[in-house]
């Protein structure tokens, strides 16, 4: 009986060290490489909170910082299960040379720096993290705004934002923010978005729904821009519809350079000497448009997200949702089909 005994708990003690060793393989086969590949770095503070989050859910970080070779990305993105970029270009070849990638994340709402196309084509689910940026882009946007009105704190006497007609042009996330905002310096707030009713505009409490962009333009002292750039409404913000606005207008753009038709805009500025265009997307005819002094100002960068805050949210919100995708196949966030 000792013996039969002792060969039992033998085997049983087999049994669960192979038992052990099975799930431990499981355990390694679960890990996804999830790789950060940021031309322009996450604040320390945001990778911190990228890696607890990744590391807590099983999986390892890899980060890629600082590249100035398109190469090191296509080498460093070979093995990865996931990635998450900022404004770097996911390109058909990066996902080419991505045999194992199964998500990649935008970290911001803008994604037109994801090739799509290639990534439905290759079966990747690409998102973005909606609402991270918003608060930060909406700051910016009526910080832009006093600057102009108090003509670019030139010394001379500008105007204030209180009573003035305020459009905004998108109300998504960054409107709505814009809205709550402006509503605070005393604007008076109207919107359009495509994809809205005006009920649901009115609804909100923070703005005046109008029934198309034209009569946006027509009723605004100022309009904010806050459209992707799709087929729709790249060079829409063109002649005829910016020369609708009131005299002494104008043009925030905080969304993308696409969706300005910059000849267009150039002749009517030129044309029209009352017009201001205020952007933190340097257009590609910024020396032209610098003939229009005092009447034109561009960021030497993209400035929208850049706080510390955004910079953190975002980062953080892409590692969550790719947590989750692997989790659970969760694609609240999915922007190609």
């Amino acid at each position: 009986m000792e013996i039969r005994d002792c060969r039992d708990g033998f085997e049983k003690r087999l049994h669960k060290e192979s038992l052990c060793n099975f799930v431990d393989q499981i355990k390694i086969y679960n890990k996804m490489k999830i790789l950060v590949a940021t031309e322009k770095p996450f604040a320390k503070v945001a990778v911190d909170g990228i890696r607890k989050v990744v590391e807590e859910n099983g999986h390892q970080l890899a980060l890629l910082e600082k590249y100035t070779d398109v190469n090191d990305f296509y080498k460093a993105v070979e093995d990865a299960d996931a990635l998450i970029v900022r404004s770097d270009k996911v390109t058909k070849e990066v996902i080419d040379h991505a045999k194992n990638l199964k998500i990649v994340v935008r970290a911001g709402a803008g994604y037109d720096n994801l090739d799509l196309e290639a990534c439905t084509a290759r079966g990747i689910v690409a998102m973005n993290t909606p609402g991270q940026n918003s608060n930060a882009v909406a700051e910016l946007v009526m910080g832009l705004l006093v600057f102009c009105v108090r003509n670019f704190y030139n010394g001379k006497s500008g105007s204030e934002l209180m009573g003035k007609k305020l459009g905004i042009l998108a109300f998504g996330n960054v409107g709505r923010n814009v809205a709550r905002i402006a509503k605070g310096f005393g604007m008076d707030v109207y919107a359009y978005d495509a994809f809205l009713t005006a009920d649901q505009i009115n609804q909100s409490g923070m703005a005046k729904a109008v029934a198309n962009q034209e009569a946006l333009f027509e009723t605004c002292d100022v309009v904010s821009l806050h459209i992707p750039a799709t087929a729709e409404t790249k060079q829409s913000i063109n002649y005829a519809l910016v020369n609708k606005m009131h005299k002494g207008g104008i043009l925030v753009n905080t969304a993308r350079k696409e969706v300005i038709n910059e000849p267009e805009l150039l002749k009517l500025m030129a044309e029209r000497t009352d017009l201001k265009y205020i952007t933190d997307i340097m257009p590609d005819a910024d020396a032209e448009f610098k003939a229009f002094e005092g009447r034109y100002f561009a960021t030497p960068k993209k400035m929208g997200a850049q706080t510390e805050e955004a910079n953190i949210n975002a980062g953080i919100a892409a590692a969550n949702q790719i947590s989750e995708y692997f989790k659970s196949g969760c694609t609240k966030f999915q922007v190609n089909k």
